[in-house]
């Protein structure tokens, strides 16, 4: 899908989890034909920035095939230099018109955060570093009189969104110009159902 605005991208990620709820699944772009047809390029509609968690599927939650979304993936969805480097790829090179953060319901990174406050308490190795990037967002909950879990997590997302505006000129440029939007999203795995939080930038109607 070429030359979408950030309107008509939301669009398609918004019916696209759609149909996936409610078991009405097209699978679009998934052909060899399509395959063939990516050999020399591509121009993908959205970035994708959600969890590493098995259970986000991102082309299949929202319905999509090779091709349409540029999908990055941490646990947590924590951001670093070449994490924000990778996202900054696709509006600066691809032309993307959105970008979507994405956090989910019974989220581990958050779980760990939570109990490493409470606990007094910091795992072992790298998913340490995972959970002092989470850290600032709980804290921000927590200040703001959040105490449940799920509401944690959109938090996180809320913050992710905002750290990549101020630490990202491209994406800022791209957001104040009307050409780029930053949807941040939740996900429940009971249902599929993605739930709206925030947009910086312009989609029209949520």
């Amino acid at each position: 899908m070429e030359n979408l605005t950030p309107a008509q991208a939301w669009r398609v990620m918004k019916d696209g989890n759609q149909r996936f709820v409610q078991g009405e699944s097209i699978h679009p772009n998934q052909s060899s034909d399509q395959r063939a047809s990516l050999v020399k390029g591509q121009t993908p509609h959205v970035v994708l920035f959600g969890c590493g968690d098995s259970r986000l599927a991102a082309e299949i939650i929202f319905d999509q095939g090779l091709g349409d979304m540029f999908v990055v993936r941490t646990a947590g969805h924590v951001l670093d230099e070449a994490v924000l480097g990778t996202i900054e790829f696709g509006p600066d090179v691809l032309d993307i018109p959105l970008i979507v953060v994405l956090g989910h319901s019974s989220c581990g990174a958050v779980g760990a955060t939570l109990e490493a406050l409470d606990k007094n308490t910091l795992p072992n190795g790298y998913v340490r570093t995972i959970v002092e990037k989470v850290m600032p967002s709980i804290l921000a909950g927590r200040a703001e009189g959040i105490t449940e879990y799920y509401d944690f997590v959109g938090r996180h997302v809320t913050e992710t969104m905002h750290l990549m505006m101020d630490r990202s000129r491209i994406i800022a440029e791209r957001v104040e110009a009307g050409t780029l939007a930053v949807v941040g999203l939740t996900y429940r795995l009971e249902d599929g159902q993605v739930e709206f939080l925030e947009v910086i930038g312009d989609i029209g109607e949520h």
